[in-house]
């Protein structure tokens, strides 16, 4: 029987289904953080319970920690109560943590595929939404809710609903300055926020092959924009030649026989999807949100849409939305003047996305009116960068480069785009106030945000490249 990636995985996984219920589902690796980890271990203490497999979960510290002077005390309580809880808990429960200071400290979604433990056929699971990031590898990886991690931290396991499967396929060569940010930002606003809700999707086609695995990772990040459980990418060469050689990854005799069952990863030709959407790759230009969802989006030389333009169903939530935003219906947004850029957080942070930054901003000033946060993925992305000269090229066109965490992607720590700004960000979501309360937020690739801090203004980054 034809299967698809998706089942194969899963599959191998079910430890036992219950009758008229969900799956026990086994899990291969648990990261967790300082956000959605103490209420998890609190409910372990108060029933006596350890750590099922320590050796099978991986600490972080990312969302709440400062990303300036984090050698020092960190000053916000909130922020740093959690960080101590989770190094408390660590302790106790022996939990390998890579807390701040550590040469590993980084965003959770950075810090496993850079570490080798991300690997094809596993899978993987994080309190937190993006997890699917990992997915890029040909895994199964999806975020869970706090009770879920306590679930997890105590059996290994977890009880989960087989979801329903979708297959977006998009061929052909992308256009100059088009990034992998651009191609999930138009595969969501062609299919909605909600588009792909119950579903696991695989993405396939020439042109996402074509990709790195650091471009593949940003597509499936943001798969749970789309209302998907998670993507996942099937493991090729480019994928085995990315894992070779990290911390974490097989080595000599083991490299060779994980190699074989890797190349097994694929879904068979006549398997079968629920669902089946089809792309084609130069239909895809640099792309921007105008919302507060990241379904709402144009090109970058389009105008906002009118509201008969809008399906019925969502016209009331899109009036709402261009009211937070102070835009009106028809507007061109190109040329529109903006203060604030934002380059990381776990969909632009690695060090592909700063090579484009730096490339682009090399020998050139942002603009008098500009704030230009960047702030890498991890301590390795920041050394890595510091070693290829990144950093002076940031530092000389005005640039900020921070220390590692999750920063303003959302407003949870001091990183905060000020009430009734606009924020050209490479983050994931734009939400009402998920910069900060009253921050604007318009999602963009790395290269549009970095041709924006230079102007001042929103700009179609192909006005920067030769043809």
């Amino acid at each position: 029987m034809s299967k698809t990636l998706f089942d194969k995985i899963w599959d191998k996984h079910v430890v036992t289904s219950i009758e008229n219920g969900p799956d026990v589902f086994y899990i291969d690796r648990h990261f967790i953080h300082e956000v959605t980890s103490p209420q998890a271990f609190d409910g372990l203490n108060k029933r006596g319970i350890k750590v099922r497999r320590p050796d099978k979960t991986v600490a972080t510290a990312d969302h709440n920690v400062p990303t300036e002077n984090q050698h020092l005390p960190i000053r916000e309580e909130l922020s740093r109560k959690q960080v101590a809880k989770l190094e408390q808990n660590c302790e106790e429960h022996n939990v390998e943590l890579y807390g701040l200071g550590h040469p590993w400290q980084g965003i959770v979604h950075v810090i496993g595929p850079e570490l080798g433990i991300t690997q094809p056929g596993r899978t993987i699971v994080c309190g937190d939404s993006h997890t699917s990031t990992h997915g890029a590898f040909g895994a199964i990886a999806f975020g869970i809710g706090t009770s879920e991690v306590e679930q997890v931290l105590a059996t290994q396991c977890i009880l989960q609903n087989k979801p329903k499967l979708m297959r977006i396929t998009v061929d052909g060569k992308l256009q100059k300055g088009v990034t992998s940010k651009d191609i999930i930002l138009f595969l969501l606003t062609k299919l909605s926020a909600s588009g792909a809700t119950g579903h696991f999707i695989e993405y396939a086609g020439t042109a996402i092959e074509s990709l790195s695995m650091e471009a593949r990772m940003t597509i499936c990040n943001m798969s749970i924009e789309m209302g998907a459980r998670g993507g996942l990418i099937a493991p090729d060469e480019t994928t085995f030649d990315y894992i070779k050689g990290r911390n974490f990854a097989p080595k000599a005799e083991q490299w060779e026989y994980k190699l074989q069952q890797w190349k097994e990863l694929f879904s068979d030709k006549d398997a079968i999807f629920d669902t089946e959407h089809h792309f084609q790759a130069d239909e895809i230009t640099p792309w921007i949100t105008y919302g507060t969802n990241p379904g709402m989006g144009i090109s970058i030389d389009e105008s906002v849409p009118s509201k008969d333009k809008i399906d019925p169903k969502f016209q009331d939530g899109f009036e709402k939305s261009l009211n937070y935003m102070g835009l009106q219906e028809n507007q061109a947004l190109k040329d529109m003047p903006v203060n604030y850029v934002f380059i990381g957080s776990c969909t632009n942070a690695r060090i592909e996305d700063l090579r484009l930054v730096a490339d682009l901003v090399k020998g050139k000033q942002k603009a008098d009116n500009m704030n230009v946060f960047v702030v890498p993925g991890s301590s390795q992305v920041r050394e890595q960068a510091q070693r290829e000269g990144i950093d002076k090229v940031l530092e000389s066109a005005g640039f900020q480069l921070r220390e590692p965490g999750c920063s303003a992607c959302l407003g949870m720590n001091e990183d905060k785009i000020p009430k009734g700004e606009y924020c050209v960000s490479t983050s994931n979501r734009n939400f009402e106030g998920r910069q900060g309360p009253g921050a604007r937020t318009i999602l963009a690739s790395p290269l549009t945000a970095a041709a924006t801090a230079i102007t001042g203004k929103l700009t179609d980054v192909r006005s920067f490249i030769s043809n």
